[in-house]
């Protein structure tokens, strides 16, 4: 994908440049990547600045939500003067004043059945940023639909998750989780509450991968659960095999088209009903 670099542009993206698994021309495939990031909220902020800073040439946020004082404290790529905005707005300006190479694709709204796959359809990879388990099963879904690879991740109180799913080859969502908790089976973030920088880890793991996609270099995180505890500062590994009954990708699945689930749980993490075979490191 030959694409010349300006100048500016030279010096802009020099630290990457340097590197041998980069170089000039993986610059110019990160110019040339989309990426689709649904939520602009704790995972999305620093996905959304790290991925603009980092040259992605076209990033497509959705979110249909407005500025809250109490998401300040963990969503980074908005600030105070920028209460009651639309989190797509807040972000696209924070993101075009880092890297004015980046074209930013807005949508105020919420991703749902109807809408997911012709949203998707032109971009590369996905980071799933939501905070309720009814949109991470609609992207998990949608992304197996429109084969998107994509990076789930989930936070709560100090604990995070993250996994990358390249569709009809690893893993997916819902052979980890086949379906949501029940309602009430798992308190919210206003409930139980998240340390803020947990956000900004998880969703740096996140723009990462998203990174090494486009770029076709390193391991991806697939077939492996990254879980993360911030009180122990401790990363485990939990190993995953695609799951034959999975009732979205398995052999016989029950799944078979886009739908949406039951209204929204906030900050949506499970970890306690893994039922596929697993190696903990």
């Amino acid at each position: 994908m030959p694409m010349s670099l300006t100048e500016q542009q030279i010096e802009r993206y020099s630290r990457h440049i340097i590197l041998p698994e980069v170089g000039g021309k993986g610059q110019a495939k990160l110019l040339a990547g989309k990426v689709f990031i649904v939520g602009a909220g704790g995972l999305g902020s620093p996905a959304a600045l790290y991925l603009a800073a980092a040259g992605v040439g076209t990033i497509g946020l959705i979110d249909a939500d407005a500025v809250d004082l109490s998401n300040l404290q963990r969503q980074i790529i908005h600030a105070t003067p920028d209460l009651g905005r639309s989190k797509v707005e807040s972000a696209t300006g924070k993101m075009r004043a880092i890297n004015p190479d980046v074209t930013v694709h807005t949508y105020r709204e919420r991703l749902t059945a109807a809408n997911a796959l012709e949203l998707m359809k032109d971009y590369d990879f996905v980071i799933d940023g939501t905070d309720n388990f009814a949109s991470k099963f609609l992207v998990a879904d949608a992304c197996h639909f429109a084969r998107k690879p994509y990076s789930h991740a989930g936070i709560l109180r100090f604990d995070g998750q993250t996994l990358t799913v390249i569709p009809g080859q690893t893993a997916c969502y819902r052979c980890v989780f086949s379906a949501p908790p029940p309602a009430g089976a798992v308190p919210s973030c206003s409930q139980a509450g998240v340390l803020g920088v947990l956000a900004g880890v998880i969703g740096t793991i996140q723009a990462t991968e998203a990174l090494k996609h486009l770029l076709g270099i390193g391991e991806l995180l697939v077939n492996r659960l990254l879980v993360y505890n911030a009180l122990r500062m401790k990363f485990r590994d939990v190993s995953l095999r695609r799951n034959r009954q999975c009732p979205l990708c398995g052999e016989h699945p029950s799944i078979t088209e886009l739908r949406d689930e039951e209204p929204p749980v906030a900050c949506a993490l499970r970890a306690d009903s893994l039922h596929t075979d697993r190696h903990e490191t």
